[in-house]
């Protein structure tokens, strides 16, 4: 090859990568500059208004318009899902509408204002370094994005024009003019860069150097929507199965897109051409983006019912991932206006928030007992720590779900009776609440110890804990069926049982100490063994404290 070949490739290749560089760049800061400006406010207008599809799908586009993401608004949404503060229903719309945002960002790159990046630069530059006003700054950051982005853009314009008349480079295009090999080749590339905007600026720049036709350009664009759909799945391992199916969603949506286009890529060019007012290619590019985005999301839109429940037959909910999910299982509105029916429902929720409560306390020491890589008792999928942490969070849940409803529940026609029941089970809830945080505080430090070296205790020093453990558990349990009769002979009974149990948080107390000065080896285990044992006592003061409001005076009366 002679040399001055060598040096125009050489020339390509750095003009290229460095634009390709800056583009992403320039992407990376002016949807960081969006985000920053949108705060909360994007999460909160998909959660708030995405209740019906229309609506949803305007969220949805009006949301990736902002950050210039969609990969962002698809993540948003799967954790919006997995965190129950939306519906998998609502979240198809969103995504329809996410696709259809993404063309904003390819109808920008196809005005060419490269003469003008360095411009745009130095004034976003400048009004994110003088001001002082922070929205000013943040607003100066996507500014000097955006200057990036059009910068990186004409340094690859330049790359790819001496180009025009290479042989290995007119065959790789010839090569893609196939529609398979092209659309494979925008998965892959899209996939590889984690963004459709880049690889979407990467065609419009081809197209606008007469390197590639519209036919050409076509299957690359359908690859790139392809390839966005990674990050999707990515963001959904590990997920629960309403959320991964967030994922399936888009993923189908875009396979059923590139099955119809891709047996009509010669019409639809045709028609791209029609509507598009120039000649401009790289314009035509942006059009077939957009047209092809909004076809589809308008064809889906008012087929979204039959859509979900094709989802929900592919991959359909898995029965012990529902039971894992926080919910409530008694509690009905309709009963509010029945007072006694209403209470009967609140004391039934009551009871099973004792019972997760229980199950968490029955755990709680198995870690400390060897048993620290075991699995939960109920759900095998799950680690011990893994349980107790799982039913923390569905005793949060219960809390407020309960507490709402006696609120509603108190502002009903009441007996005094019936009064008195309803501010006592607010207080139960209240200290079974409690009884778990404490119990979710052992989790977290059991995580914590797990990073770090394993202090293991003393055979001696475990066969105390574990009675004192036997002593709470049992006493959980047995709160619980209290809570099913509310009988204040039972609880005054439980409370009855307090000399007890204080007699062996004596016995342990003594005979730690004693080891601790015999051993000296004892003492790097001392503050486990403390800290255990005040977990402990704490579970068995709140046992005592829904003992002590069953038999209050006010409630004999």
């Amino acid at each position: 090859m002679p040399m001055n070949e060598q040096i125009s490739f050489s020339f390509v290749a750095v003009y290229f990568s460095g634009g390709l560089a800056l583009f992403l760049f320039g992407i990376r800061l002016l949807s960081r500059g969006l985000q920053k400006a949108s705060g909360e406010r994007v999460r909160a207008l998909i959660s708030r208004i995405a209740d019906r599809p229309l609506p949803g799908l305007l969220s949805g586009a009006l949301a990736t318009m902002v950050v210039q993401s969609s990969s962002t608004i698809i993540a948003t949404l799967i954790g919006l899902v997995q965190s129950r503060l939306m519906t998998f229903s609502q979240s198809l719309a969103v995504i329809l509408g996410a696709e259809i945002g993404t063309t904003a960002m390819a109808q920008l790159i196809a005005f060419r204002l490269h003469d003008y990046a360095l411009v745009i630069f130095t004034a976003g530059f400048l009004l994110h370094t003088v001001p002082k006003r922070e929205p000013l700054r943040v607003a100066g950051e996507a500014i000097s994005g955006f200057g990036l982005l059009f910068f990186g853009l004409g340094l690859m314009s330049q790359a790819v024009a001496p180009l025009q008349h290479f042989a290995p480079f007119l065959a790789l295009l010839s090569w893609l003019r196939n529609p398979l090999a092209g659309i494979m080749a925008g998965l892959l590339l899209t996939a590889l860069m984690q963004s459709s905007g880049a690889f979407i600026g990467i065609v419009i720049t081809l197209a606008s150097q007469g390197s590639i036709e519209l036919e050409a350009a076509i299957p690359l664009l359908l690859g790139a929507n392809m390839g966005t759909c990674i990050t999707a799945v990515l963001a959904g391992t590990g997920m629960l199965r309403p959320a991964r199916r967030v994922a399936l969603a888009q993923v189908l949506f875009n396979v059923a897109g590139i099955a119809i286009f891709v047996l009509f890529i010669p019409q639809f060019s045709s028609l791209v051409r029609l509507v598009t007012a120039s000649g401009d290619l790289s314009r035509q590019v942006a059009n077939a983006h957009s047209i092809y985005n909004v076809f589809m999301a308008l064809l889906f839109l008012p087929a979204l019912p039959l859509f979900e429940r094709l989802l929900y037959r592919l991959y359909p909910d898995d029965p012990m991932e529902i039971r894992q999910q926080p919910s409530v299982w008694y509690l009905e509105e309709s009963a509010l206006s029945t007072p006694a029916v209403a209470l009967s429902y609140a004391r039934s929720e009551i009871v099973r928030m004792a019972r997760i409560a229980s199950r968490m306390v029955c755990a709680a020491m198995k870690p400390f007992a060897g048993e620290g890589g075991g699995r939960d008792e109920v759900f095998p999928n799950l680690s011990v720590v893994g349980g107790m942490r799982m039913r923390e969070e569905k005793m949060d849940f219960l809390e407020k779900q309960v507490s709402v409803y006696l609120v509603k529940l108190s502002r009903s026609a009441l007996t005094e009776a019936q009064s008195k029941e309803v501010f006592l089970l607010m207080e139960v809830v209240k200290q079974l609440e409690s009884l778990g945080d404490v119990i979710e505080g052992l989790s977290r430090k059991l995580l914590r110890r797990e990073e770090g070296p394993a202090s293991a205790l003393s055979a001696v020093g475990r066969e105390e804990l574990l009675r004192l453990h036997a002593f709470v558990c049992s006493e959980s349990r047995r709160l619980a069926d209290i809570l099913q009769t509310l009988d204040g002979r039972e609880a005054a009974d439980l409370i009855g049982r307090d000399p007890e149990f204080r007699r062996l948080v004596r016995q342990a107390g003594a005979s730690h100490l004693e080891r601790v000065r015999s051993n000296p080896a004892s003492e790097r285990t001392h503050d486990l063994h403390m800290e255990l044992v005040d977990v402990l006592e704490q579970v068995h003061h709140y046992c005592k404290a829904v003992c002590f409001a069953l038999i209050a005076p006010s409630l004999r009366a």
